[in-house]
């Protein structure tokens, strides 16, 4: 089964600020906001939706296709692509533009601030889904508005089942182009911030917008998660570290978990509960492709968390 992902790739620029935002924002005073945040700590890192996905994807052992547009400055990250074995058949060049850019301030409480330059990522509806014929099962992660679209389209006109996870898009998505894409979606992915935003935008329940897809899945950070399937909810509990070091690429590791549990048809339950592992995994390095666990350690993780083997 070959994995489409389709989203950003990115250049992320992180930056550490160590206070807690909350201390040099008077909330009365927001309306003319000028703040300054010292920040000692700076790197910069490979990262984007697509990237992140499929970069997790290949530490489980899968060969996913990342479908995104470029710009001028793509060569390291074309290198890094090669030295990881990943395929770049649908990472698409833009001439003329830079590669997408975050630029993401984090605090001491693990909240974020982030400013994003999309560049290329604003011509991703050049790539079509249909181009990528061994496909039989994708994620439309964040990208450019157009681009979404398109690929929701492609995957429902391809047959080819997919997550619709919309994230930091989901601002520049009308309530009506939610549900479009949640119709033609079989899952949906987001965290609760997310969630509650799209139910504003949709005017729909949670319970309603689960009913639209086989399986909701709402990401609570330290909570855990919830999957609404069947009219039900799992619960999957979230999977304890020792250091809390960078939330950045959390929720794409997690990703990249469901899609390989859908990959190998497993159940809701093993399949959110390998999603937890490799957020859990992630969150204890800095950047969003810097841990590189093997398979032996990733199903060791899993069973000291819940007590099963992960695979034989």
């Amino acid at each position: 089964m070959s994995i489409l992902v389709c989203g950003s790739m990115a250049y992320d620029t992180i930056m550490v600020f160590h206070d807690r935002f909350k201390n040099h924002i008077l909330p009365e005073q927001i309306h003319i906001l000028n703040v300054s945040f010292l920040v000692p700590d700076l790197r910069r890192e490979f990262g984007g939706c697509a990237g992140n996905i499929a970069y997790n994807l290949r530490l489980l052992g899968d060969d996913p296709l990342i479908m995104a547009t470029v710009g001028d400055d793509v060569a390291p990250y074309r290198e890094r692509l090669e030295s990881l074995g990943l395929r770049q058949d649908h990472v698409l060049h833009v001439p003329g533009t830079y590669t997408a850019q975050a630029f993401i301030t984090t605090d001491t409480d693990d909240n974020q601030i982030t400013a994003f330059h999309p560049g290329a990522m604003m011509h991703s509806h050049l790539n079509r889904v249909q181009d990528a014929a061994d496909a039989t099962l994708g994620i439309v992660a964040p990208d450019g508005r157009d681009g979404m679209l398109r690929h929701v389209n492609g995957f429902s006109e391809a047959g080819v089942p997919f997550i619709f996870d919309p994230g930091q898009a989901l601002p520049i998505l009308s309530g009506d182009e939610l549900l479009h894409c949640l119709k033609l979606a079989r899952y949906c992915t987001v965290n609760d911030y997310e969630a509650r935003l799209m139910c504003d935008k949709t005017g729909r329940t949670l319970e309603q917008l689960a009913a639209e897809v086989d399986a909701l899945v709402v990401t609570l950070g330290a909570d855990g998660s919830e999957i609404h399937a069947g009219g039900e909810c799992i619960r999957i509990p979230v999977v304890k570290v020792n250091d809390i070091v960078d939330p950045t690429g959390c929720g794409d590791a997690y990703r990249a978990g469901l899609l390989y549990g859908l990959s190998q048809a497993w159940d809701w339950s093993r399949t959110g509960r390998l999603a937890a592992v490799m957020g859990a995994i992630k969150i204890g390095h800095r950047g969003g492709q810097n841990h590189s666990p093997s398979r032996n350690e990733i199903a060791a993780m899993y069973k000291s968390a819940f007590g099963e083997t992960l695979w034989t």
